[in-house]
């Protein structure tokens, strides 16, 4: 194994699980929210504030490194980490959704999925092969296999087949994969058909990998079909690896995830909510843009120690944000992220205290 994870809590009133696992650019306590840098940089702020933020890890995406500027230009210049000047934890996720969402064109061959770049329309070929040299270009801490994202809906007899697809890509994945200190995550397909969701784990389950991710939820699917699968696959997957789920990312469904035992998350929409201006709060979401705030001299959330809410009152953003003002972007996403991982920090601490589900409860009550 090429990540070392331990669990250091358990609450015994439900699944959660406070966890460590060891990189080569640092560790990283669990449960963890990556921030989502698809192109080498989490739009609108810098790994500096990154790091004040205290994000041990994020995320960022082969598909458009592939296409731009390449993964030999940044592998020659160092590796993901020197070329954005990031020395924390980076995980890559291996294009298949990127693939099969913003391809003009792609047809799915057995041996890997022909589309058309979003780019410039040129044609590619993203086989399984390719997406983990590409990720070992880029010298990511973890890399991803190469899967069909299913889609929603979808009959049973094409998830079956994608499924069982996607099994095949994963023992290829894990034959390219080289030895580098690099950990290799496998991913678990199935759609809304918890039969499959099972077979495809222990399918994986017998190729072994670093850590295990569910792919393919929060597409369309309907909300109970997502929890019986969050209810059901944690006490499946082994104790000591990294369980991640895939691209799920309301707070309301972080704290769900938790709560049922996944360590990892990732999501776009503390970023791109900002950009939009959307703001979390301990109480719920605001649009900075109504006019309620034209002349609110309060922060976004009078409890937030972030930068943007110890400095600035909502009317001012609401202002920089009607202005189009670039400031705007950078200030809502500094909040967003810090709400987002300062929920993950206050859950790793309800789960070493062993009182989950009472936070649980009060984190709820709090967004009625």
């Amino acid at each position: 194994m090429d990540l070392q994870f331990q669990v250091l809590a358990t609450d015994p009133s439900c699944g959660a699980r406070y966890g460590r696992f060891h990189t080569l650019h640092g560790e990283v306590e669990t449960p963890a929210f990556m921030a989502v840098g698809t192109q080498a940089t989490v739009k609108s702020i810098s790994p500096d504030e990154l790091h004040d933020l205290d994000a041990q890890i994020i995320l960022s995406n082969t598909y458009h490194l592939y296409l731009r500027p390449g993964s030999p230009v940044i592998k020659r210049l160092g590796g993901i980490h020197r070329f954005m000047h990031w020395d924390r934890a980076l995980l890559t996720d291996s294009g298949g959704y990127q693939v099969f969402s913003l391809a003009k064109m792609r047809k799915i061959e057995e041996q890997g999925v022909v589309f058309q770049s979003h780019l410039d329309g040129a044609r590619h070929m993203l086989s399984p092969e390719l997406a983990i040299r590409i990720q070992l270009e880029l010298g990511s801490d973890i890399a991803m296999c190469f899967d069909e994202c299913t889609p929603y809906p979808a009959d049973y007899a094409y998830v079956r087949d994608s499924m069982e697809r996607t099994v095949r890509w994963a023992k290829r994945c894990r034959q390219a994969h080289e030895p580098s200190g690099q950990a290799l995550f496998g991913i678990i397909q199935g759609g809304v058909y918890l039969d499959l969701r099972r077979i495809c784990l222990e399918k994986l389950l017998e190729i072994d990998f670093d850590g295990y991710a569910i792919g393919s939820l929060a597409v369309g699917e309907p909300k109970q079909a997502m929890l019986a699968i969050l209810e059901d696959l944690p006490g499946r997957l082994p104790r000591d690896r990294p369980r991640y789920l895939m691209g799920v990312g309301t707070p309301e469904d972080l704290v769900e995830g938790v709560r049922w035992g996944f360590d990892l998350f990732d999501c776009v929409l503390p970023t791109r909510n900002a950009r939009n201006g959307m703001l979390f709060t301990a109480r719920g979401n605001i649009q900075i843009k109504n006019s309620c705030h034209a002349d609110d001299d309060q922060p976004i959330d009078p409890g937030c120690r972030c930068y943007t809410c110890t400095r600035f009152s909502r009317a001012y953003l609401r202002h920089l944000f009607m202005a189009r003002e670039l400031l705007a972007y950078r200030l809502n996403t500094l909040h967003n992220l810090h709400y987002y991982l300062d929920l993950m920090a206050r859950m790793r601490v309800a789960i070493a205290n062993g009182d989950l589900l009472e936070w649980h409860r009060d984190f709820h009550a709090a967004h009625r």
